[in-house]
């Protein structure tokens, strides 16, 4: 059962509705940057919300990435324009047959904040995922920038958690570094994950996004006159940062980013084949004897608290596209 709605559950957002949305920046008088106030006002992420999808449909259309980098940023960002790019590249008139997205059911996660970045989660259903909920991260750095998601998750329905709220029903953003209430502070998520999936370790749980990860990778090695490397990178750089809130139990839903390259080489005598036409569209360089795919990932991290009896870290939702490929 999930926490309790705040507001704006008849909240449709669809494809008919055709009006772009602009000054959504904000309606704050006060800037934030040492009030503690909500992040945004729940009339205004619902405009926000709209603007996302009526102009995410565009760009995916279209295949337009620059579009889209008026509602996207960070990991989101990063990884839906290279896809466009590589999408235009391939069918520079877009796709007539595009099915547009549909977000609806809306409830809004406002935490209240001081300084920036300041964000916000809007938890909705999707016609693309059934018996799901879409968990799509908005955040913005000054008063005068406009919202942009950052983040998504996609988790059944009944695995959402549960969010502390504070008297007025908003939830509660958990400081960056924080150490002290939970097992491990969000800004260390990121060197941790790549770290494990590089040497092991006790920090996550077992699951598909974390121990099978690496079993998978043991197994693909070495094949037949090819051999495969991985290199695994922490985001350090600030568009990429995390974010998380505090669930009743103590703990944390956490947001963030890794970079990952895996690099290919076959035997000599061989060359390399490239058949994707959308990685092709990515690629720079010519492939002679191997290829280094680079990656972004997002992950989404259920973090016990400090004194849960089950410390492990668990991955609960990832996503990764291709970024760049590069021929050698």
């Amino acid at each position: 059962m999930r926490t309790k709605a705040r507001g704006l559950r008849a909240v449709a957002v669809l494809v008919a509705v055709l009006t772009g949305l602009t000054g959504v920046s904000g309606c704050l008088t006060v800037h934030g940057e040492k009030a503690v106030v909500p992040a945004t006002t729940e009339a205004e992420a619902a405009k926000v919300l709209k603007e996302f999808v009526t102009t995410g449909n565009k760009a995916n259309r279209t295949h337009d990435p620059k579009l889209n980098t008026t509602v996207e940023t960070g990991a989101l960002g990063a990884i839906d324009q290279a896809g466009l790019r590589a999408k235009q590249a391939v069918h520079p008139d877009g796709n007539p047959d595009h099915k547009p997205l549909e977000l609806t059911d809306a409830r809004f996660l406002i935490p209240k904040q001081a300084g920036w970045p300041k964000f916000f989660v809007a938890d909705t259903a999707s016609n693309r995922s059934r018996g799901a909920r879409w968990l799509l991260v908005f955040t913005r750095n000054g008063i005068e920038e406009k919202w942009k998601a950052s983040y998504l998750a996609v988790l059944p329905e009944d695995s959402v958690p549960e969010f502390a709220e504070d008297g007025e029903g908003h939830v509660e953003a958990v400081p960056t570094d924080e150490t002290a209430r939970l097992a491990v502070a969000p800004k260390d998520l990121s060197r941790a994950y790549t770290d494990y999936l590089r040497e092991g370790g006790g920090t996550f749980a077992d699951g598909p996004l974390t121990n099978r990860v690496r079993e998978e990778r043991r197994k693909s090695a070495t094949s037949p006159g090819a051999r495969t490397e991985w290199a695994d990178l922490p985001a350090e750089d600030a568009r990429f940062g995390p974010l998380g809130l505090r669930t009743e139990d103590g703990g944390a839903l956490v947001f963030f980013t890794t970079h990952h390259q895996m690099k290919q080489t076959v035997a000599k005598g061989y060359r390399p084949e490239v058949k994707d036409p959308y990685i092709k569209a990515l690629l720079e360089g010519t492939p002679k004897q191997s290829v280094t795919y680079v990656r972004v990932a997002l992950q989404v991290a259920s973090v016990p608290a400090a004194d849960a009896a089950e410390p492990h870290v668990g991955v609960v939702y990832r996503l990764q596209g291709l970024t760049s490929a590069k021929g050698e």
